[in-house]
């Protein structure tokens, strides 16, 4: 596993988590995120075109660290290594991808819903260990885990807006996964690609504000 992307991880705090209807908005987009400041950057494998766009956006933008995201097989892992990702996310625990991506040498973020979940994907080696979906379970969820479970290094996804990173990080977010009102569908379809910047600039103050809070 690359303990520097994993660093960079935590360190940026946030991801976006980037699913269009369209290959030709990917790179608009990540170019809209990156001048907000959220450099983070993961592309899911139901994007049309998804791995091309990863190397893409990694020829483009090569201060972004940009994954894969909805990976499920082993295939799904071949192909995003070939296209140049550097970490990989699921919304599963399937224990099988995990391992072979690890062996692979490239972080893989599995999705966890429960304490038994998220417990397995850190003792298979999930450098980060993926809470989904976050909106569902809220924030208490993150302080219940790490009470018994300090060791978690923990990234909630789904529900992460302005209104709500806060609490998320508060209550032990290491890293947020924002998808949905960060990358607004209107936005996208009207091609607005300032209003992606303005919320991921808001994403941003935010967490750097938390982190220079807490010492981070």
């Amino acid at each position: 596993m690359d303990n520097d992307v994993i660093a960079r991880l935590l360190k940026e705090m946030i991801v976006a988590v980037v699913r269009l209807q369209s290959e030709n908005d990917g790179l608009p987009v990540a170019r809209a995120l990156m001048k907000g400041g959220v450099r983070v950057i993961e592309m899911t494998l139901t994007t049309p075109g998804a791995t091309e766009l990863i190397k893409t956006v990694r020829e483009e933008l090569p201060s972004a660290l940009v994954g894969a995201g909805s990976v499920l097989s082993r295939k799904d892992v071949d192909r995003c290594i070939d296209a140049g990702a550097e970490f990989l996310v699921s919304p599963i625990l399937d224990e099988d991808v995990m391992q072979y991506a690890l062996s692979k040498g490239i972080p893989f973020s599995p999705g966890t819903f429960t304490p038994t979940e998220a417990y397995n994907a850190w003792k298979l080696g999930a450098g980060l260990v993926k809470v989904f979906p976050a909106a569902r379970l809220g924030p208490k969820l993150l302080s219940d885990l790490k009470a018994p479970m300090p060791f978690l290094r923990l990234m909630p996804t789904g529900g992460i807006s302005a209104d709500t990173i806060n609490e998320f990080l508060m209550a032990g977010a290491d890293v947020v996964g924002a998808g949905s009102w960060l990358i607004e569908k209107s936005a996208v379809a009207a091609k607005e690609f300032g209003r992606i910047t303005d919320r991921a600039a808001q994403l941003r103050e935010r967490a750097d504000q938390f982190a220079a809070k807490v010492g981070r």
